[in-house]
């Protein structure tokens, strides 16, 4: 069985190509579909501060992470059928996604190279949230 339609969890970096070319790898045989998610920060805490200098912070923010999936599609030289920026909870978010867009693999990275890290790595949320399967890539 292979998987048909993939969701990327990426962030604002690099390695978020490594993730994204695995996606790439499991979905290009099956001409699958691939969907991009990332989490941004909430910017209404540094906008009474800021908002004289930067103006609306969130769609600096918003344009920033669409302009990095777009590179990342670009990169990956397979299509990128949504491009999903959320914010607050991050694994809530995922499992909505993975609901309405009828996603059968979530893929993510992970960063942690402790052993007691890696069990209690920021993906646990995400694995015990969602009812599909998910790929930990490590990065």
């Amino acid at each position: 069985m292979g998987y048909r339609n993939v969701l990327v969890a990426v962030a604002l970096s690099p390695d978020s190509q490594k993730l994204v070319n695995k996606a790439v790898s499991i979905v290009q045989p099956y001409n699958g579909v691939i969907s991009l998610i990332t989490l941004t920060t909430e910017p209404e805490m540094y906008n009474s501060y800021a908002a004289p200098m930067l103006g609306d912070l969130r769609a600096v923010i918003q344009e920033e992470a669409q302009l990095f999936m777009e590179e990342l599609e670009v990169n990956a030289s397979y299509p990128i059928e949504h491009k999903n920026i959320v914010h607050g909870e991050f694994a809530d978010s995922m499992a909505y996604i993975c609901k309405q867009q009828h996603i059968d693999l979530v893929i993510c990275g992970n960063h942690s190279t402790h052993l007691m890290n890696k069990f209690s790595c920021s993906a646990a949320r995400l694995i015990n949230a969602s009812m599909v399967d998910v790929l930990i890539v490590p990065l």
